[in-house]
């Protein structure tokens, strides 16, 4: 191949795929841009990857997600960049929030929500499917998980997506960089003041609980506790929302998957499954190599940033039998959009919840569902997967 793919240009962003299986076929481990990090696309090589943090660490990438040009970010110090055995106490710490006994109690919450915001997308027919829907679920969730001020939610939304580009932006984007540099000021402020509202009337609520956690006996660090709350409230919207958003590209562009769907509502889980690898929201993580190791046929040397592509190798045909095509009754397969091993996404449950409980919702009240002729526009950004608005019309049923 000639030249480094740009993995963020509008006519890659536009449809990824195919540069993703001529990476596989020619150059599954090679350098790409921006920032000449160097892709994994084969699944076999993925899941080597993460199946192996002793070689291909996670704290290793701080730097990646600290730029000279961006300073201090707190997701790049929170447990996604974390080997063990600081990981593992971190992670213990939140994963009571996405327990099972946590969602049965939300689901309640959840189902009442996407009936309101369903019977009023409804009565409009013509929406941006993203704030009528993909948003103000997820937003509800993990607004309600940690106590947040629901007036705030579409704001959530602003602060993830740019935190989303911070791999993607490059040197000479000064506009760009001081928007990410002006959202994590802002987003730190809000969440500082909620952890010091906490500790003066303590709720039933994670950051509470958070506050009130102990590990190895010690107290956490308000710097740890600010680099939690950015990677739940970054992560429990990204996910989620984009994968309603997908979701709903899917079924407009495929009509015959909404009547399936409609007829058949059993299928939802499944389609859910099939939408989470086809267009994964999540499309890649990073890894730091801490030695000079061979992988996919290059060798690659100490301290070399890997960008582990996961929406490639959810379509790596050696893996997944015609891997190109959208088929709603596949033999299950797992995919890798949550992730894999000690990393494996906490919010996994949450978000096939949140999803399921959307269309379930949604199907039942809407005979099509449509967009206009103009091309979608994605998000640019190496790590999500999602468009940056939807407009839709909805005939109802």
């Amino acid at each position: 191949m000639s030249g480094r793919l740009n993995l963020v240009l509008p006519e890659v962003l536009a449809n990824p795929y195919p540069h993703f299986a001529r990476l596989r076929r020619e150059s599954p481990v090679c350098q790409v841009d921006p920032g000449g990090m160097w892709a994994v696309t084969r699944y076999a090589d993925v899941i080597h990857v993460l199946k192996n943090p002793q070689v291909y660490s996670s704290a290793g990438i701080q730097r990646t997600m600290e730029p000279p040009w961006l300073g201090h970010n707190p997701v790049a110090h929170s447990l996604l960049v974390m080997d063990a055995p600081q990981h593992g106490r971190a992670r213990a710490l939140v994963s009571r929030a996405f327990g099972a006994s946590v969602l049965t109690r939300l689901e309640p919450m959840l189902r009442a929500t996407a009936e309101q915001l369903v019977s009023a997308l409804v009565v409009q027919r013509t929406v941006d499917f993203l704030p009528a829907l993909a948003l103000p679920l997820p937003a509800a969730a993990i607004g309600h998980l940690l106590g947040l001020d629901a007036s705030l939610y579409p704001r959530f939304k602003r602060w993830t997506d740019h935190l989303a580009e911070v791999s993607a932006t490059t040197e000479s984007d000064q506009e760009g960089q001081k928007r990410i540099r002006h959202t994590i000021q802002e987003m730190e402020h809000y969440l500082r003041e909620v952890m010091a509202e906490r500790r003066r009337e303590p709720r039933e609520d994670l950051v509470s609980g958070l506050l009130q956690a102990r590990v190895d006996g010690e107290a956490l660090t308000d710097a740890e506790l600010v680099a939690f709350l950015f990677l739940l409230l970054v992560a429990g919207l990204e996910t989620t929302v984009n994968l309603l958003g997908n979701a709903a590209v899917l079924l407009a562009d495929h009509p015959e998957l909404l009547a399936r769907l409609r007829a058949e509502p059993a299928l939802v889980p499944a389609f859910i499954e099939e939408v989470l690898r086809y267009e994964a929201p999540a499309q890649s993580t990073f890894r730091m190599t801490l030695e000079e190791v061979e992988l996919g046929g290059v060798k690659l040397p100490r301290h070399a940033v890997l960008l582990l592509h996961l929406g490639s190798a959810s379509r790596d045909e050696a893996y997944v039998p015609d891997a190109e095509r959208f088929v709603l009754e596949r033999p299950e397969r797992g995919h890798l959009s949550f992730g894999h091993g000690a990393h494996f996404c906490l919010g996994a449950a949450l978000a096939r919840l949140e999803a399921r409980v959307v269309l379930e919702a949604l199907l039942p009240r809407i005979r099509s569902l449509s967009r206009g002729p103009e091309p979608l526009q994605w998000v640019p950004s190496i790590q999500i997967r999602g468009v940056t608005r939807l407009p839709v019309e909805v005939l109802p049923a």
